[in-house]
């Protein structure tokens, strides 16, 4: 198995088995929706084309974030706390954001899409094991909140899940311990300074939602669609088949 890593910017550079990571909060969000029984996810990169899809599909929610504020005539923000308490079952969801959606549609040479967040990461190194051995062995992973050129030992919370992913699929003894550590350095850091009690689009609930390492057991996996001049990733949550079909034995001991 071999493991790469690009930076958010440059997703186009993925390759084999894409895991696209945005902890704060595009895929925290995501999957807090699916756990809550949306069908399904659309991400895409503008607000225009959000717009236009749920012009086809009246009954989709638009959620997002620009500058992490709710987007004027959206149904939801980028909150992972207010998307856990929201109602959405059956739903379709359209999402933009300004790193997690860019960086899964920017994928586009990449094999298998992943999409992935701390409160999925287990269950994210369980599938993409098994997609590597199924495929060409490559994993890359693209923490999108890490932007090419950007100082190094800058702190984020994007690499830090990334980390903990590929500790997970290497079998590295200590990824929880690890994991732990940096979460601390994040915090010393002030890396959540932004989330404060009761700001609509920021509360600080987010940030255990966020936290929740491995709380879901699901991986979101993304398959590339086209309509019209749109280009878009349809995410689903990891059936209970795919689950079966994987099972414990992908992961690395």
């Amino acid at each position: 198995m071999e493991i790469r890593r690009v930076a958010g910017g440059e997703a186009e550079r993925a390759r084999g088995v894409a895991i696209v990571i945005d902890v704060s909060r595009a895929f925290t969000v995501a999957a807090y929706a699916l756990a809550g029984g949306a069908r399904g996810l659309w991400l895409v990169r503008t607000v225009e084309e959000a717009r236009a899809l749920r012009a086809r599909e009246p009954e989709a929610l638009l959620i997002g974030e620009i500058k992490g504020r709710l987007i004027p005539g959206f149904d939801h923000n980028n909150s992972p706390s207010r998307m856990a308490a929201a109602e959405v079952r059956d739903r379709l969801l359209i999402q933009r954001t300004g790193a997690g959606t860019q960086g899964a549609v920017g994928a586009i040479n990449a094999t298998h899409i992943l999409i992935a967040a701390l409160v999925n990461a287990r269950a994210t190194v369980r599938v993409a094991a098994h997609l590597a051995r199924a495929s060409d062995g490559v994993i890359t992973l693209v923490p999108t909140a890490t932007w090419p050129g950007e100082a190094e030992g800058v702190p984020n919370e994007d690499d830090v899940c990334a980390d903990y992913i590929e500790a997970g699929l290497r079998g590295a003894p200590d990824a929880a311990g690890a994991l732990a550590r940096a979460l601390d350095r994040l915090r010393v850091a002030s890396c959540f300074a932004g989330f404060t009690l009761g700001d609509p689009d920021e509360p600080l609930e987010d940030v255990p939602a966020m936290l929740a390492t491995d709380r879901f057991a699901f991986a979101m996996r993304g398959t590339r669609q086209r309509w019209r001049d749109i280009s878009y990733i349809e995410v689903r949550r990891g059936d209970e088949m795919e689950d079966a079909l994987v099972g414990d034995e992908a992961l690395p001991h």
